[in-house]
């Protein structure tokens, strides 16, 4: 402010110089404590960005300052500079909360540090491009990925020694360049994300609610062009929730929610796709109300609305003309609306899905397909045609040959399965769902992630792995939702991309929509955090199967037993420049009845029913107090992620609880009670060593 200060006065511009002046002098008495920071001091503030911002543009257009008039402004300007607050120390910081903003006011002034790392303007290191040039480009890179996969191949195919040198080479090049400039064309969407907390704090403010903003996602990085594509739609977006979503404090503390309402954005990469959710916890969407504002809008008849379901009549919002407000407002009310979002996100082939409950709110799913982009992906030929996977979804390949392709697979209420170290893996045909003839012989298992479960696809044939340009889809094949773009192979054919969400989600193995904790109420979402766990299982080398929190878990260790060294009745092994004590489960939980602190009695090294004495001891080591703690075990079984419904009590001591994970029942082991064990009988042994010593 002081610098825009001065630079007006010296050319003459004295209403911007008033402005910025009279703006300088409110923030120099808040850095000085005189003044508390409020509602509305933020208000007069941001006016005062907003006429030096308007007076700019003026400068940039006809070189004056413009015609508008910041009497009301200066005025209110004034009149806080005189409401000093008396009692406030001076050079303090200031931290004021009201209904909606929390503001920080700090006093020191520029540092050393700060002024040498302000020094480089970026008119220095940066250049502008036209975001135009930057797509010809990429289409030009695209196409040398193209060419080089081709000479690759017919490289491979000849295998000539002087052309092999040449080619990785230009493999590369071809590489690093694509690299960069992909880099120049991606940006954080938090750069169109950073101007929604005003938007939020004005419109909240003038439609009388209160709202707060959270932001997940901003360092997602997107393709520049997708940017300036979704930026319009998601300023939609955000204003819809704030008009037609929440609702006013009174409205919200009579329905027992907090009045202040909550507006979410998140933003991440899954399935080789930019995802992005606009949540909020209003009133949701009456599907009934919709259907009777389609009705007497005229946009559909009144045998169509009978056949429509829950989704379907949301759905309806999506088309032209159509709105839920019930007059017209400068915010809302005109019939432009949401189709317009569907159809600028449709524009760069995405799609757009809304989940809405009356009373809970509504969630807005936009899935951006890569779209100008380069990836690795696996090649996968199915019913004669080839297909591409992104390598993104990719988790590992399983191949049954001769009998094992026969027994392998099973099939659980008539849907197929694979037992892939002893974890159920749900089947998915790619040539049933394309429609194609069932093939025979090997089965080819590409085993897939999609959102949180992953599941098998049978393919004829798999093949290597290769840098593909991905190419958006025609209108024609924009409805299947199993494909997310197409590409130019090395030897000029095309094959599809498929898309795995959309695959799981078409053949059932997962749901069309994830719910969010936004969703729920509070007290059930902190119930299911507690209740869900992450736990380790193993059994115990009497075969009792067990589980302790993942969290509690260091590493899994294979010890040999001739590095099992004993101090005084206690097991114990030197691991990472530490004694580390050994508790066998199994011995210390058969020994009922007796004090804890003398169920740590060491195993015999010597040859046992359960091995010989050659065979490495399996230990899980624990972190608890910080004291590490290893557990001889059996053997580990999985790691589960469960929800943890139905405990018994224990039924003898070192248990806390009995509980059903994975169908089985399982031994939660108390871990406090067995690393106090193993601390007191150390300590004692080392005790009684001194004393004979």
């Amino acid at each position: 402010m002081h610098t825009i200060k001065g630079t007006a006065g010296f050319l003459g511009l004295q209403k911007l110089q008033a402005v910025a002046h009279a703006g300088e002098n409110l923030l120099t008495r808040l850095r000085e404590g005189k003044l508390a920071f409020n509602r509305k001091i933020a208000n007069a503030l941001l006016g005062v960005v907003d006429a030096v911002r308007q007076m700019l543009a003026a400068v940039e257009t006809d070189e004056t300052d413009g015609d508008g008039d910041y009497s009301a402004l200066l005025g209110v300007l004034a009149a806080l500079l005189q409401a000093e607050t008396p009692g406030v120390p001076a050079a303090a910081s200031v931290a004021t909360r009201t209904d909606q903003t929390v503001a920080y006011v700090t006093t020191d002034g520029p540092t050393a540090e700060s002024v040498e790392t302000r020094a480089p303007t970026i008119a220095d290191t940066a250049i502008r491009v036209d975001v135009g040039l930057l797509d010809k480009l990429m289409n030009l890179v695209g196409e040398l990925v193209l060419a080089r996969n081709q000479i690759v191949q017919v490289n491979t195919a000849q295998e000539n020694p002087a052309l092999t040198g040449t080619v990785q080479r230009l493999n590369l090049l071809t590489t690093e360049l694509q690299t960069g400039v992909m880099k120049t064309r991606m940006q954080p969407i938090g750069t169109i994300w950073s101007k929604f907390p005003r938007i939020v704090r004005d419109l909240a403010l003038a439609c009388g609610k209160q709202a707060r903003l959270e932001m997940e996602g901003q360092d997602t990085e997107l393709d520049k062009s997708i940017i300036e594509a979704i930026r319009d739609p998601l300023t939609h977006l955000v204003r819809n929730a704030i008009d037609h979503g929440l609702e006013t404090p009174a409205e919200r503390a009579s329905r027992g929610k907090p009045t202040e309402g909550r507006l979410a954005l998140f933003a991440f990469h899954e399935g080789g796709k930019v995802h992005i959710e606009i949540a909020d916890d209003g009133a949701g969407i009456d599907p009934q109300r919709v259907r009777a504002k389609a009705l007497k809008a005229q946009l559909i008849t009144a045998e169509q609305a009978e056949r429509l379901n829950h989704e379907e009549l949301i759905r309806l919002i999506f088309l032209p003309g159509f709105s839920t407000a019930d007059q017209v407002t400068q915010f809302s009310g005109r019939g432009v609306g949401m189709d317009v979002v569907l159809t600028n996100i449709e524009k760069i082939g995405g799609t757009v899905a809304i989940d809405s409950r009356p009373g809970q709110g509504t969630t807005v799913r936009m899935k951006i397909p890569l779209t100008l982009a380069i990836i690795p992906a696996l090649t996968i030929t199915s019913g004669g045609e080839r297909y591409a996977i992104p390598q993104v979804n990719l988790l590992e390949l399983v191949r049954l040959d001769g009998d094992e392709a026969g027994l392998g697979v099973e099939r659980i209420h008539g849907a197929p399965v694979y037992r892939l170290r002893g974890n159920l893996l749900p089947l998915v045909y790619l040539n049933q769902e394309l429609g194609f003839s069932s093939s025979t012989g090997a089965v080819n298992i590409v085993v897939l992630q999609a959102d949180d479960r992953q599941f098998g696809l049978v393919v004829d044939a798999i093949h290597d792995t290769e840098e593909i340009v991905v190419k958006p889809l025609q209108k024609q094949l924009k409805s299947t939702n199993v494909f997310a773009g197409a590409t130019i192979m090395g030897d000029g054919r095309v094959a599809l991309i498929l898309d795995v969400v959309g695959l799981a989600q078409k053949a059932r193995v997962i749901s069309a929509h994830r719910e969010r904790a936004l969703q729920e109420k509070p007290a059930e979402a902190a119930q299911t955090a507690v209740d869900r766990q992450t736990v380790l299982l193993f059994t115990a080398r009497n075969g009792g199967r067990m589980a302790i929190p993942l969290s509690r878990v260091s590493r899994l260790e294979e010890f040999p037993r001739s590095a099992i060294e004993k101090v005084g009745r206690q097991m114990v092994v030197q691991y990472r420049d530490e004694i580390l004590p050994l508790v066998d489960v199994a011995r210390l939980l058969r020994l009922q009845g007796r004090r804890l602190k003398r169920e740590a009695a060491p195993i015999p090294v010597r040859q046992s029913r359960h091995g010989h004495a050659s065979d490495p001891l399996s230990v899980i080591v624990c972190v608890g107090e910080g004291q590490r703690l290893g557990l001889i075990v059996d053997r580990i079984l999985d790691i589960a992620e469960e929800t943890i419904v139905s405990r018994s009590p224990a039924t003898r001591p070192g248990i806390l609880f009995t509980a059903v994970i994975q169908g089985r029942v399982t031994e939660f082991l108390d871990l406090e009670i067995l690393v106090r064990s193993a601390e007191t009988m150390l300590r004692g042994e080392a005790v009684v060593a001194r004393t004979e010593n």
